[in-house]
């Protein structure tokens, strides 16, 4: 099982995509008809409670595990097969420059020489993968190899939550890529199918909402800021003396007191289409660039009420909510109105889903 397998080429049998959140874990499985459409066959999630995962750190192993465990057999899968992704603050990535035409063997030995000076742990302590990305652009007779690199112990954690719900770990990712693979479809609809389009896509997470701001596959940009759906969580907690997991139910169930949109909501609607605003501004401030085409939000937080369109009078940009399986066929076991509440939460999922169909 690698990091890069995507970007290694290997194809996969059926494969569950499992992304692995601070709040929650979400499932997606997808298929394919004979024309090459995609079908959404399922996709569910499972709540954590607050603390069982830290900055992307798994501290209640076994109360993790047992969730998964739910959530598989609640989603009705079959295959056992999964893909999951690391989070990118526990991975390091450089991309190098090398000859071409080198063989399997000589590459590991370059990346490996190379590695050493990246990476701040011993080479023992670490997982390590590689991939040539393609002919170097700079370079004449190089090629772009991609390095990837993970502490062992960070990896064994995510398989061992795969084989305690009974499943294999085929494919481990980086989240980040994961959810640009599932942007990619996003992307393909827009005009001019999103050629050369500047795309700021906001991550909404439960503590950290990150920016990407891509073109034409490529990140040219990528910074968190820690805000996110915890902190409304929090003011629907303190306002009316919920616990933090009755909070967080009653605001995903819309089962809150008759003031809650004018005291709470809208005013925190308004605090994160600024804070949405102040990224684009730094993102404009440190880079040549002083516009974006398309603003899309993602994460089970975009789909709050006016969220959109405040981000839109505040930038001046075309905002929209991302839909990850917007054109794709739905299996009978799947709940259309669940999913259009949902759907924007599940882009590195879907994305890791998706491994399957990559050549």
């Amino acid at each position: 099982m690698s990091f890069l397998d995507r970007i290694l080429g290997r194809q996969h049998p059926p494969v569950i995509g499992l992304d692995i959140s601070s709040s929650s874990v979400k499932l997606v499985e997808l298929g394919q008809t004979a024309s090459g459409e995609l079908v959404l066959e399922r996709f569910g999630s499972e709540p954590f409670e607050k603390g069982w995962i830290t900055d992307g750190q798994i501290e209640k192993f076994d109360e993790v595990a047992e969730a998964v465990k739910r959530l598989v057999h609640k989603a009705g899968t079959k295959t056992r097969h999964v893909a999951m992704a690391m989070p990118q603050s526990a991975v390091i990535t450089k991309k190098i420059m090398l000859p071409a035409g080198l063989s399997e063997e000589e590459l590991e030995l370059q990346v490996e020489t190379e590695a050493n000076q990246y990476i701040p742990f011993s080479l023992d302590e670490v997982s390590l993968d590689f991939c040539v990305v393609g002919p170097s652009a700079t370079s004449a007779g190089d090629v772009e190899v991609l390095i990837a690199a993970s502490r062992k112990d960070r990896v064994q954690d995510r398989q061992g939550l795969a084989e305690a719900a009974g499943l294999k770990p085929v494919v481990l990712d980086i989240e980040s890529h994961a959810s640009r693979l599932a942007m990619t479809r996003v992307v393909s609809v827009l005009p001019n199918q999103g050629k050369d389009a500047l795309v700021a896509l906001f991550e909404i997470g439960a503590d950290t909402t990150s920016l990407k701001v891509l073109r034409d596959e490529e990140m040219l940009y990528d910074r968190d800021q820690a805000f996110g759906g915890a902190q409304l969580t929090q003011l629907i907690s303190r306002q009316y003396g919920f616990s933090f997991e009755e909070a967080e139910q009653k605001k995903l169930s819309s089962d809150l007191p008759e003031d809650y949109e004018s005291t709470i909501l809208d005013p925190f609607v308004d605090s994160l289409s600024q804070e949405i605003g102040r990224a684009l501004q730094y993102f404009f401030t440190s880079t040549p660039h002083h516009k974006v085409h398309y603003v899309m939000l993602a994460g089970g937080t975009a789909t709050l009420p006016r969220l959109k369109d405040r981000v839109t009078e505040l930038t001046g940009f075309a905002s929209m909510v991302v839909n990850p399986f917007d054109n794709m066929k739905l299996g009978p076991a799947v709940r259309e109105s669940r999913l259009r509440r949902e759907a924007p939460s599940y882009l590195t999922a879907c994305g890791l889903a998706m491994r399957r169909f990559v050549q």
